[in-house]
Parts: C-alpha cells; sequence; structure tokens
C-alpha cells in the first residue's frame, strides 16, 4: 500500500483568510494529500499569511521560520501564500530561501499547479482578481454547526491606514443565487450558523451591473431552509437601509449582531484617517440601531495612536466608547505601514503614549463589558453546542447569539449531554468579562451525569487548521 500525501496548514490573520485556507485545503485534498494536524509529519506545508499591520506581518514571518525547519525532515514542499506573499513576494523569496513557491491573496487554486509540479517558484497574481464561488473545493475547519461565507473580495475604501485595496485588489462581489447556493450546501452538512464575511460589507453588490442590495442578500440567505443563525461582519458605519434594519430586528434567523469598526469618534481623526464621516454619523447610527433592534450585540473597532491624534480627541473617543457601551470591543495600536496613506502624515504618536492611552481605554471598555455580561446571569439562552471545552475534556462550550466564532467568548455548559451542532436552552449561572458557565437544560429526560457533561463526537470531523505560530 502506498503512503498516503501529507499536508499541514497554517492559517493567519482574518476569517476572511480562514476560508482561503479551506479553500487551499480543499484543493489539496483534492490532489491526493490527507491532512495531518502535526507539521512534522507534513511533505507538504501551506502558510497561509497576514500581511495587514506589523504584528500581522511578524507573526507570518515568524511562522514560516518555524515550519521552515521541517525542510530537514519530512516536508518536501514549503508553501507561502495570502496577504504578505502578495505584498512581498520577491523579498521573501530572496530572504527565505527554504519557500519552495509563493501564491498571493487570490491564488489559492494556483496551489494545484504546485501539486502537480507545474508552478514557478513565484506564482503572484497582479492585481489580486479571484472569487470564491459555490462549487469552489473546500474543507471546513471551523467548529460543528457553524461557517463562514465570503460574499465579496476587495474593497475600494480609500481609508489612510489601511492597505487591503492593495492586497486584496477592488471589491468583486458575488451574485446572490451563487451565495445563496453555497450556504445551501453548507446547511445541508449541518451547518445551522453562517456568518457573511467581505472587507466591505455593507457595499456589497455596487460593483455589480444588477446592484443587488445587501438586504436582499441576506434575506435570501436567511431563507435557506435549516438554517437558524445568519450574522453580519464588517458593516462600514453609512446609514443601513429600513430593509437590513427591520431584518436585523424581527427576521428569526438574522442575529440581532453587528460588528462595525468604527476606527475613531473624533472629527479631526476620522478626517484624517479619510473615513468620509464625522463623529455626529457615528453616534447618530449607533442611536438608531439601539432603538431600532432588541438586544443588539454591537461589535466595533478602533485604531489607537494614529498620526495626529491629540490628548484631546482620544479623550473623546474615551467618552464615546462610555456613551455607547458596545458589548464587544477591538482596541488596535496603530502600525506605521510604508504603503499607507497614513504612513507619511506628520505628528507621528510615539508607542510609549499610544500604549498609555491603549492600557487606559481598555480597562474601561473591560468594566462595561463585565458589567453587561454580568446582566446575563440568570436568564434562559439558545446555544449552538460546539463541542468538547478545550480547557477540560468533561466540559462542553458553545456560544450564544451574542457571541461570534472565536472572537466574543464562550458559554461553558454543565448538567448534562449535548451533541456539537446542536441548538440547546441553557440558564446562565456565572459571568466574566468575555466567558459564560451555563446549566443545559435537559431534554427527552435524559439523565444528568453527575453533573457533568459528557461530550459527543461530532457528526463531521474538525479539521483543526493551525492559526498561530507553534
Amino acid at each position: 500500500m502506498v503512503a498516503p500525501k501529507t499536508v499541514h496548514l497554517v492559517s493567519l490573520g482574518c476569517p476572511k483568510n480562514r476560508v482561503d485556507s479551506e479553500v487551499l485545503l480543499g484543493v489539496a485534498m483534492g490532489g491526493g494529500f490527507t491532512h495531518v494536524d502535526d507539521p512534522a509529519l507534513a511533505e507538504l506545508i501551506v502558510v497561509n499569511t497576514c500581511g495587514f499591520i506589523g504584528e500581522a506581518k511578524k507573526e507570518s514571518i515568524d511562522t514560516i521560520f518555524e515550519m521552515a525547519r521541517h525542510k530537514e525532515g519530512n516536508c518536501k514542499k514549503l508553501v507561502v501564500t495570502g496577504c504578505l506573499a502578495q505584498r512581498h513576494p520577491t523579498e521573501l523569496a530572496d530572504q527565505i530561501p527554504e519557500i519552495d513557491h509563493l501564491l498571493g491573496s487570490s491564488d489559492m487554486m494556483k496551489l494545484g499547479k504546485v501539486l502537480r509540479g507545474e508552478a514557478d517558484r513565484i506564482e503572484v497574481g497582479t492585481p489580486a482578481d479571484w472569487l470564491i464561488e459555490a462549487n469552489s473545493p473546500r474543507i471546513l475547519s471551523t467548529r460543528q454547526g457553524s461557517a463562514y461565507v465570503k460574499i465579496a473580495e476587495g474593497c475600494n475604501r480609500t481609508c489612510s491606514f489601511c492597505v487591503i485595496p492593495d492586497l486584496r485588489g477592488k471589491q468583486r462581489s458575488r451574485g446572490i443565487s451563487d451565495v445563496v447556493r453555497e450556504v445551501e450546501n453548507l446547511v445541508d452538512r449541518g451547518v445551522k450558523e453562517i456568518n457573511l464575511i467581505s472587507q466591505d460589507t455593507i457595499a456589497y453588490g455596487r460593483d455589480r451591473p444588477d446592484r443587488p442590495k445587501l438586504a436582499e442578500l441576506v434575506r435570501a440567505v436567511a431563507d435557506v431552509k435549516g438554517l437558524a443563525w445568519l450574522r453580519l461582519f464588517y458593516l462600514y458605519p453609512e446609514a443601513l437601509t429600513d430593509e437590513l434594519v427591520e431584518l436585523l430586528a424581527d427576521h428569526p434567523v438574522v442575529l440581532p449582531y453587528v460588528d462595525m469598526p468604527l476606527q475613531h469618534a473624533a472629527d479631526g481623526m476620522l478626517r484624517r484617517m479619510r473615513r468620509g464621516h464625522g463623529g455626529a454619523r457615528l453616534r447618530t447610527v449607533v442611536d438608531r440601531m439601539r432603538k431600532a433592534i432588541p438586544k443588539l450585540t454591537f461589535r466595533t473597532a478602533f485604531i489607537i495612536g494614529h498620526p495626529g491624534e491629540t490628548d484631546e480627541e482620544f479623550d473623546e473617543l474615551v467618552e464615546f466608547v462610555r456613551w455607547a457601551r458596545f458589548e464587544r470591543v477591538g482596541f488596535f495600536r496603530y502600525s506605521d505601514e510604508e504603503t499607507s496613506k497614513s504612513f507619511s502624515l506628520p505628528d507621528k504618536v510615539p508607542a510609549r503614549v499610544a500604549a498609555k492611552r491603549y492600557r487606559r481605554i481598555v480597562e474601561v471598555q473591560r468594566k462595561i463589558q463585565h458589567e453587561t455580561t454580568a446582566t446575563l446571569i440568570g436568564q434562559e439562552l439558545d446555544v449552538l453546542v460546539e463541542g468538547v471545552s478545550d480547557e477540560h475534556e468533561f466540559v462542553l462550550m458553545g456560544r450564544h447569539r451574542g457571541q461570534a466564532p472565536e472572537i466574543d467568548g464562550q458559554v461553558y455548559l454543565s448538567g448534562g449531554d449535548a451533541e456539537a451542532g446542536e441548538l440547546r436552552t441553557v440558564t446562565i449561572t456565572q459571568a466574566s468579562d468575555c466567558d459564560l458557565v451555563g446549566e443545559l437544560h435537559v431534554t427527552d429526560g435524559a439523565p444528568k451525569k453527575n453533573g457533568k457533561a459528557a461530550a459527543k463526537a461530532p457528526a463531521r470531523r474538525r479539521l483543526p487548521i493551525s492559526t498561530a505560530a507553534k
């Protein structure tokens, strides 16, 4: 018997990159490779990089060097793909000779050429122009019951701090029917939660001749039979259409969850960031959604220490965060990227000042978030069971509607049995800043097992793509 060919894949960066990684796995496994968790056992190692900010670039380079060590053992080919490869292909090729092939952010399907021995060392398409389709090969790596669906690629915005349009190209939206077909396929495979993602989700469809609206897409996806939860990511802070707000507020499948990166709140900073609006619009958008969407979970993100940020502007941001009481916030210290428009701006904020501001605003949000999660104690919530906890083999974990996969914390479950992928009712008994503890409601007379949850094997095996250097 011929031993199977083996592949190990490391996926870095955002959920959009994760979808690309799942396509890369689909190409590899379609080419006869078997996925292995241990890179020491892999003949082919693929590192899908992130190149958005300095910390991400460092993590990507560290991971490449970590995986390159396996070239001394079983690994016959090391492939580096994704945004860092798109951004610096020649430099990576020159400085890391262990890399056998470089593919860009739109070159997932070119992995097939690598497997067939037909690829050049650098196969980076310029510009990036690929767009996933419903029939693209894809192996899910997310936990049971959940999947990301990418509805568009690229971005047409000109935010001063961002290099994504350089890395991912202009916006390219999928047709509604193609997205729905992919969702139908995923639901047939047991997926209950779909997370719609793109770089600029609110701009969905504007590049297409038929100009479909985001609300049309959301309604069509939400109406797929068997889908339980639909979540939206990465909405730009524009005035949302009445139809979209109504879907978020009233549709039984569309979750009242919005991920909308706001980046700052002071007029001067938003102008330097080239966001196209001022702080008044942000307050209007937040206030409107709070009033119109019951039980809204609002996730956002802010950049700390962007060039020109004054103490007064930072104070304004802090007060905005206190006013808005967001359920989830990601704070990022500004990264000075050489190809961004912000790179040439004067009045750079010293690193120590940015770090001090970062610590202050994180503490403000931590208190808000703790108070918010504490209000859930005693409530009954629907929870999507994900399987055995990462912390303890006798504890199950899952997520409620206000927790997005892998970024918003977990609900740790006790008091009964549950299958991964099930939606179960849970009474919340404890809360921390992010995580909750809940008691499973016993169904069909199923007995408790000494107060512990006995995890059961999921119907679909999860391929645990590595997400960071070990």
